[in-house]
């Protein structure tokens, strides 16, 4: 492809809403346009990139023997009524009436289309284990679209889902796609994880998610150095221990005056007591109470554990209305000595032998407060996960915090969906059974943003050659017959050995040429300058590679064969 015939409207300017490195790079290097609040254009150096990943999702799949389809965007909502989610998915689904006043809207998720092809074509155990999959456009209404690709309104995902005669047959598709996955994440040369997840409004018994580590995610997870474990904090579990926690007291509760002191670094630094003495109580509302959630000054309440303990689908801190309401004090001076309602627990703050806690009473906080002795409350493990904290799954193991992007999630599904649908089967002995079902999604535009967020410096986009838009970036210095007639040569030998290229015929200085390519990100450039040719040489330069001193100088009658053995050994080991 010629730059000046191609259509890549670099910029020196991000957009005005953009602070990541995916969204600011997408748009300056000239792969995507903004249409709305996340709705996006894939101009060409996008959509090559869009097609190569779902390249990679497509082969993997069809690898593991999934059978691809494609289901509408478009659905009535009485699908979604038959299972309950028509409410549960609130104002996230984006919900249609048509002409006749018929419910409709725009599939976020597919599980219950699927299903439904599943109960109408799946009679017997002889056509079981069947796994289906699409790659197709979803719609979700995100309160806060953000990021450029990684949190849209409108997204490319690839969803399958697994149809199986019993709860081993399931594990073993889960497994599969386990396996699926990792091949696709490895091929597209991501640093990943993958880690014990909240199933959250799809559901399901077992859940994992792929978690790409980059600085700048949004989700936190935790990993041991020793064992294998690893978890979205959301669900990750810690060992309880008492890790400086004051020590169990004799000392009855004393009431002590901390006028405009709310806050735990302001109660601590008044009171001279370390965070580990605090018992920070906050509270939620679930459903149509308030209740108190209680973990130990330095932890964080994990909002979904604490959901799923009370058993709701999530919680809200109370406003300061709903506070004062509740403990007759004002917003820091809550604690769970007399609160009248339910209060839950942290096993680490149930530890905490003296403790300090709001008096429910402004300006008041109590000290020597012991759990059991001055307070009851239902224990369960509510807080967050932090670095330092045991492993729950080994001796001696430590965890480490991490940040990462949500790249795929797979899940058990059970017989949620079918159970609800009537999605059975015969069996064997001529009995009607429910169907054991799975779901693997993988957000294949967000992958295009994902792996800039891991691959870029100061200069731009360093894309693996798997998902590069082209593989080679050929830049010609100057307009001499003689450096034109070996750009093209070079360029034709490439296309010949099935190599990608990306020739920058432009009559543009230099240093512009080296900016674009460096901020365009194809994994290697070749440059053909007279200067060069005088001794026979083409530059060859992996993006890689931060320092133009450290270009290579490559023979012109060998270079054909030196590039297109680098991408090919490049696309072998995924980089």
């Amino acid at each position: 492809m010629l730059f000046s015939r191609a259509l890549i409207p670099t910029t020196k300017e991000a957009p005005a809403d953009a602070t990541n490195a995916s969204h600011i790079l997408l748009a300056r290097a000239g792969y995507i346009r903004k249409v709305g609040a996340g709705i996006y254009d894939y101009l060409p150096l996008g959509y090559r990139v869009l097609r190569k990943i779902e390249g990679i999702v497509r082969a993997e799949m069809d690898r593991a023997g999934a059978l691809e389809i494609l289901m509408p965007a478009l659905l009535p909502g009485e699908y979604f009524k038959e299972t309950g989610r028509w409410d549960v998915y609130g104002p996230t689904l984006f919900r249609i009436k048509d002409r006749k006043g018929g419910d409709y809207h725009l599939g976020p998720t597919h599980e219950e289309i699927v299903t439904d092809i599943a109960r109408r074509e799946i009679r017997s155990y002889r056509e079981l284990p069947k796994s289906l999959y699409q790659i197709q456009v979803k719609f979700r209404d995100e309160p806060r679209p953000r990021g450029g690709l990684l949190r849209c309104r409108e997204f490319l995902m690839k969803d399958a889902y697994s149809f199986d005669a019993d709860e081993e047959g399931a594990r073993a598709s889960y497994e599969t796609m386990r396996k699926a996955y990792v091949s696709i994440f490895d091929r597209m040369g991501l640093r990943y994880r993958m880690v014990q997840a909240d199933s959250g409004a799809i559901g399901g018994s077992t859940s994992a998610e792929f978690q790409v580590l980059v600085d700048s995610g949004e989700d936190a997870i935790v990993a041991c150095g020793v064992c294998d474990y690893a978890a979205n904090v959301e669900v990750a579990t810690v060992k309880a221990k008492h890790d400086g926690a004051a020590a169990p007291t004799s000392e009855p509760v004393a009431r002590v005056h901390t006028p405009g002191h709310g806050s735990i670094d302001e109660v601590t630094a008044f009171l001279g007591v370390p965070r580990t003495a605090m018992l920070k109580s906050l509270l939620y509302v679930a459903g149509e109470a308030v209740v108190m959630a209680v973990v130990r000054g330095d932890h964080d309440v994990n909002e979904v554990r604490l959901a799923r303990t009370l058993g709701v689908d999530e919680v809200f801190l109370a406003t300061e209305a709903d506070v004062e309401k509740a403990t007759g004090a004002k917003v820091g001076f809550a604690g769970p000595v007399g609160f009248k309602g339910r209060v839950v627990v942290d096993r680490a703050a149930s530890l905490v032998g003296a403790g300090v806690t709001g008096a429910n009473e402004t300006d008041h906080h109590l000290k020597n407060v012991r759990f059991g002795r001055d307070f009851e409350g239902e224990v369960a493990d509510i807080r967050l996960a932090a670095t330092g904290d045991g492993c729950p799954s080994c001796e001696g193991g430590t965890l480490t915090s991490y940040r990462g992007i949500e790249a795929g999630h797979i899940f058990i599904l059970g017989t949620r969906y079918s159970q609800a649908m009537g999605a059975t089967y015969i069996d064997e002995k001529q009995q009607q059974r429910t169907l054991v079902m799975g779901c693997y999604g993988i957000g294949v535009s967000r992958l295009v943003a994902t792996a800039i967020e891991q691959h870029h410096d100061d200069n731009g986009i360093a894309w693996p050659m798997s998902v590069a838009p082209y593989q080679v970036h050929l830049v010609t210095i100057g307009r001499e017959e003689s450096v034109l007639r070996a750009a093209r040569e070079l360029h034709d030998g490439l296309e010949a050995e099935g190599i990608e290229v990306l020739w920058d015929d432009r009559d543009e200085r230099p240093g512009v040429k080296f900016k674009d390519a460096d901020l365009i990100g194809v994994p290697l450039r070749a440059t053909v300058g007279a200067k060069g040719l005088a001794g026979g040489n083409v530059e060859v330069k992996p993006r890689s590679e931060p320092d133009p001193k450290n270009a290579e100088l490559v023979p012109v009658a060998g270079a054909v064969k030196v590039l297109a053995d680098r991408v090919r050994a490049a696309l072998q080991t995924g980089g």
